[in-house]
């Protein structure tokens, strides 16, 4: 009886732990602030890989830190009343996951050198209000990602986020 029950909690455990990484998985919007972001068939991306993580959990907090650092740097630099909207096709992250090949650990590590550079594709539209005063579509990549960024910051998604508010200044604010 005792093991009957041990199976059933077990069993009842997994899925538990299966619906919760299905949620994070299946909630593709990310929002905060004046940004929200779709990100498109994220399943499908070039690299949003965690060398530990779960592959669904990483990919939704390495969402949700993109959109907040977004937001922070549009929320100082778009007008009063504006919304920056992106819809995200394609993320490519700063390095690469590889393997250890029976190194010190089992796990796979993210090896960052210059030939990796982050990419990311998307759509984008500045709204003030509910009247679209900009749209666009952008293909972003940073082959000197290595050279202005700090490599004292632990930040993992420093580069990415250094892309992002080096578009956002470049092409959103002047226009806006």
């Amino acid at each position: 009886m005792k093991v009957g029950l041990l199976i059933a909690g077990l069993f009842f455990a997994g899925l538990t732990t299966t619906a919760t990484a299905d949620e994070a998985a299946a909630n593709n919007i990310t929002e905060a602030g004046v940004v929200k972001i779709e990100w498109q068939a994220p399943e499908k991306y070039r690299d949003v890989r965690s060398a530990t993580e779960n592959r669904a959990v990483y990919r939704q907090r390495v969402f949700e830190a993109l959109t907040k650092s977004l937001d922070k740097n549009a929320s100082k630099l778009l007008k009063s009343g504006e919304k920056l909207e992106l819809v995200v096709t394609d993320l490519d992250l700063a390095g690469d996951v590889l393997p250890t090949f029976g190194a010190a650990t089992v796990n796979e590590i993210r090896v960052v050198k210059q030939i990796y550079p982050p990419r990311i594709s998307f759509s984008y539209r500045v709204l003030e209000g509910e009247q679209v005063i900009m749209v666009g579509s952008e293909n972003l990549r940073d082959m000197g990602f290595m050279d202005h960024t700090s490599m004292n910051d632990s930040d993992s998604l420093r580069y990415e986020k250094a892309m992002l508010e080096a578009w956002l200044r470049k092409t959103v604010v002047p226009k806006a």
